[in-house]
């Protein structure tokens, strides 16, 4: 059964989703504050974060950067807190998808459903790249050997790209086909998830792997 954690200080909100979580077909743990949900996201083996941003003792956005520099388990985060700025800003420490209060309860299923699908498991493949290395069982990426963690939604952008090696992909092109959503032109999620991927693999080596095609979109440096 796969398995959810909620992060959230609001008694009512935090009963709620997992309420309709459980109902859905998963098993549910929850904390209330987020020293607790940090403690619980990294020693627990959950498939998915829901959390909140204005939490006690621990806010969303440390909460977040803490788990991302120690494991890559898919975060949705839930607030009312999430301007344009904010959004672009989870993004680049690692948040997987938002959703905003007050929410409708389908769409947070939804939400659920399709960060999933981007992470669940695969028959094992080794996708080889020059120097990087994806394994699909097991959602690893190394470049030169040394392991970098990614986002389901960075893992999903590489894992599209290393497949189709010789493909521009445009923003529509890779958003649609890694979230399953519709893009909006001024969207510029797709931006932050390329930055955040070329960051990762500069840390092991200096030469490019991902190119922007002027006024076309994003391909691999062959």
């Amino acid at each position: 059964m796969l398995s959810v954690l909620v992060i959230e200080d609001d008694k009512t909100i935090n009963s709620l989703l997992c309420s309709i979580i459980t109902k859905s077909g998963y098993s549910v743990d929850s904390a209330e504050n987020g020293l607790d949900g940090l403690d619980k996201a990294l020693s627990g083996d959950y498939n998915i974060v829901l959390m909140d941003l204005m939490l006690p003792l621990k806010t969303g956005e440390e909460v977040l950067k803490e788990l991302r520099s120690v494991k890559s388990t898919p975060v949705i985060i839930i607030s009312a807190k999430l301007e344009v700025y904010n959004r672009i800003e989870l993004f680049r420490i690692g948040a997987d998808d938002y959703i905003t209060k007050p929410f409708d309860i389908d769409e947070v299923m939804l939400r659920i459903q399709a960060v999933l699908r981007r992470t669940e498991a695969q028959t094992s493949a080794l996708l080889i790249f020059r120097d990087i290395k994806l394994d699909t069982g097991s959602k690893r990426v190394y470049v030169k050997g040394n392991e970098i963690t990614c986002t389901a939604t960075e893992y999903a952008i590489l894992e599209l790209m290393l497949k189709n090696p010789k493909t521009i992909f445009s923003k529509r092109r890779l958003y649609e086909s890694v979230s399953g959503g519709t893009y909006l032109s001024d969207d510029n999620t797709m931006n932050v998830h390329i930055s955040n991927l070329r960051k990762k693999i500069a840390k092991f080596t200096p030469e490019e792997y991902i190119e922007t095609v002027y006024g076309m979109g994003y391909r691999l440096v062959n």
